[in-house]
């Protein structure tokens, strides 16, 4: 007899019986094997890893690029492998945590919730903005609101600030003696921001200041020093201006997006205020 069938029939041009029933089960088992293997690899490919025979899916490393995206940060080839060890440490850990019931304490459900609602409230101002930008119109008509307010002129002034009149007076006395304004200043001088520099207060609206100090800033010119002691809430003045000149604002493009921003913010607190009216409070 031959070694094998396969042999027997060919040399005698007859087939067993089942040889049909054997190749299909021998077609039906490589076709399951060819679909395991696929269904095998498709899985791998959704999968970033398997740590102690979980798997980590691979959208969680999506999640965490897209998060470094919106931050500014470029998603590199080794931010990206950073990334993948990131995600793998979170699930050792996590799966320790959930070894020892830290999800099932009390403290850990009420973080949760807090933390839900931060996330749900974020996304809820940023839908908000996304819906409600500040258009072009509008920044330009806030710029020129603020240049009209702060054109002008502009002031380089100094003083020297003492809590007594009679202070303020021998200072100024002093001075029409031939007296040193920044010596002075530094010595005597209650600011401790424009006293160290000699009373220097650089360039400025006279509007930035308190009104006693506006109302007698505006009436010296270039050189001028202030006769008397001004008094304001803070103490007794003495002032002189060292130059005047035309107001010296930033272009439109400069500022934009701090104009944005600022906008922005306003829009979103008048709607939490909306919000907080229309909502029934008991």
């Amino acid at each position: 007899m031959p070694a094998h069938w396969l042999e027997q029939s060919l040399s005698t041009n007859t087939l067993p019986k089942d040889f049909h029933l054997i190749m299909k089960k021998q077609f039906l088992m490589a076709t399951a094997m060819a679909s395991l293997l696929a269904l095998s690899a498709g899985a791998m490919a959704q999968n970033l890893a398997i740590v102690n025979g979980k798997a980590v899916p691979k959208t969680r490393l999506d999640a965490l690029a897209q998060q470094v995206a919106k931050a500014g940060r470029p998603v590199t080839p080794e931010m990206e492998g950073q990334l993948r060890e990131e995600v793998i440490a979170r699930e050792v850990f996590m799966q320790e945590a959930e070894k020892q019931g830290i999800s099932g304490s009390d403290d850990f459900k009420a973080q949760m919730e807090l933390a839900r609602q931060t996330l749900m409230i974020r996304e809820l101002f940023a839908n908000y903005q996304k819906k409600n930008p500040v258009s072009d119109a509008d920044l330009k008509a806030e710029y020129d609101k603020f240049a009209a307010a702060n054109g002008g002129k502009e002031y380089k002034a100094r003083h020297i600030l003492v809590e007594k009149e009679s202070e303020a007076t021998a200072i100024i006395a002093s001075l029409k003696k031939g007296g040193k304004f920044e010596d002075i200043a530094k010595k005597q001088s209650k600011d401790p921001g424009s006293g160290a520099k000699g009373g220097d207060l650089d360039w400025a609206n006279p509007s930035s200041y308190v009104p006693e100090f506006t109302e007698a800033l505006l009436k010296l010119n270039k050189g001028q020093m202030t006769d008397t002691p001004v008094k304001s809430q803070f103490g007794y003045h003495v002032i002189r201006v060292d130059d005047i000149r035309s107001a010296q604002l930033p272009a439109f493009e400069e500022v934009k997006p701090q104009i944005a921003q600022q906008m922005q913010q306003q829009k979103l607190a008048a709607f939490q205020e909306e919000l907080r009216k229309k909502a029934k409070i008991e």
